[in-house]
C-alpha cells in the first residue's frame, strides 16, 4: 500500500463529552488519528465505543469538547456553524442507515435536490448510473427495494462530487445479499471517484473490504489494521 499519502483528516487530543457531573459521558477520550486521502476505511467497535461520535466530529455535524480536528489545512474545530455548513455542503457526502428519500419524488428528482445546490455536480443520471440504477431513475421510492433506495441515497451523496463520504451503518437495515450490492456500489464509488470513504458498521466481516480498519473501544483507538489486500464485497461473509 502506498505510503506517505496526503491526509484527508487528522485529529489531536480529540475529546467529546455529554452531560456533566456524575452523569457525564466520555464519548471520545483524546483521540489522535491520521486519515489518508482516497482510502476506504471501516470503523469497528461495540455500541458506545465512539464510532459515530468520531464520524460526526470529522463530518462537522458536532463540535469537540477538546482537542483539534483538521480537514486538509482547515481546522474544523475552530469553525463557526455557518462555516461548518459550507464545509459539509461542498466537501462531504453522507449515507445513513435510513435512506431519507422524498417519497413524492422519483430517484432522479431525489438526486437532483443535491445537484441544484452543489458547485460542480455530476448529473443525476450519471450518479445513478454509477450505482447501477440507470434503468430505475424514474421510479418512486415506493417502487424500489430497500437496497435500491439505499443506492439512490448513495447516488445523492456522490452527485456533488464530495472529497469524502461518511457512511453510518449503511447496510444495517438490509439482508446479506442486498448488503453486498450496496457495499459493491460504495466500493465502485471509492475506486471510480477517488473518494475518501469512512464507514461505521457493527459487522466485523466488512473489515475485509477496507484499506484500513480502525477499532474503537471506550472512546479510544484500540488498534488500527492496514489490509494489504481488499476482498471484494461479493467474497465477504456477512
Amino acid at each position: 500500500m502506498e505510503q506517505d499519502k496526503p491526509l484527508a483528516f487528522r485529529t489531536r487530543g480529540l475529546t467529546r463529552t455529554y452531560g456533566e457531573g456524575e452523569g457525564i459521558v466520555h464519548a471520545l477520550r483524546g483521540v489522535d488519528l491520521d486519515i489518508p486521502e482516497g482510502e476506504l476505511i471501516v470503523l469497528l467497535g461495540q455500541s458506545g465505543s465512539g464510532k459515530s461520535t468520531l464520524l460526526n466530529m470529522l463530518g462537522g455535524l458536532d463540535k469537540p469538547s477538546g482537542g483539534s480536528v483538521w480537514f486538509g489545512d482547515k481546522e474544523l474545530s475552530k469553525m463557526d456553524d455557518d462555516a461548518l455548513t459550507q464545509y459539509r455542503r461542498h466537501n462531504i457526502g453522507f449515507v445513513f442507515q435510513m435512506y431519507n428519500l422524498m417519497p413524492g419524488l422519483t430517484a432522479r428528482e431525489n438526486v437532483q435536490l443535491v445537484t441544484e445546490i452543489a458547485k460542480d455536480p455530476m448529473s443525476a443520471e450519471q450518479a445513478l448510473e454509477i450505482v447501477g440504477l440507470a434503468d430505475r431513475m424514474d421510479h418512486f421510492p415506493s417502487e424500489l427495494s430497500g437496497g435500491e433506495q439505499q443506492r439512490v441515497a448513495i447516488a445523492r451523496a456522490i452527485a456533488k462530487r464530495p472529497g469524502v463520504m461518511f457512511c453510518d451503518e449503511p447496510t444495517g437495515a438490509l439482508d446479506s445479499v442486498t448488503s453486498k450490492m450496496v457495499l459493491r456500489a460504495l466500493v465502485d464509488v471509492s475506486d471510480e471517484l477517488g473518494t475518501t470513504q469512512m464507514m461505521v458498521t457493527h459487522n466485523a466481516a466488512v473489515a475485509d473490504m477496507a484499506d484500513r480498519v480502525i477499532y474503537l473501544k471506550d472512546g479510544n483507538i484500540d488498534k488500527i489494521v492496514v489490509n494489504e489486500k481488499r476482498l471484494p464485497p461479493e467474497e465477504i461473509n456477512l
